[in-house]
């Protein structure tokens, strides 16, 4: 659900991407829900093979009228697309978008929670 609030702060998951289409589906979902819990948009981004490019996700949101984006990388840890790539892909957004506040979050898969949520469910295949 788009909104014109101007004060909006828009989610963008930003995931690597891959040629099989089908692997976006769990993100899709992540968005879904995500959608359903907030009136801001949220979208999806990728680093490479699949559509949006993260700087086509940042620029639709503040077309939507947010006057922030919280870009949350969905990894499971900070390896080079992480270190090098998206730190050089964020800054060309804030240059593109001066009067916007753009900030990045740890990748998901670094965060307590997630982890033992993670643990949880690999104790439940057992």
């Amino acid at each position: 659900m788009a909104t014109t609030d101007a004060a909006a702060t828009g989610i963008v998951l930003f995931a690597h991407g891959a040629r099989d289409a089908r692997w976006a589906e769990p993100f899709e979902r992540l968005a879904n829900t995500l959608r359903g819990l907030r009136s801001a948009p949220v979208s999806l981004a990728f680093l490479e093979l699949m559509t949006p490019d993260l700087p086509t996700a940042v620029a639709q949101q503040v077309a939507d009228g947010c006057r922030a984006v919280t870009i949350v990388p969905v990894f499971f840890g900070q390896g080079g697309h992480i270190r090098q790539d998206l730190p050089v892909i964020v800054e060309r957004c804030r240059t593109a978008h001066p009067g916007i506040e753009i900030r990045c979050a740890t990748p998901v898969g670094e965060d307590e929670a997630v982890i033992e949520a993670i643990a949880q469910y690999c104790l439940r295949q057992v």
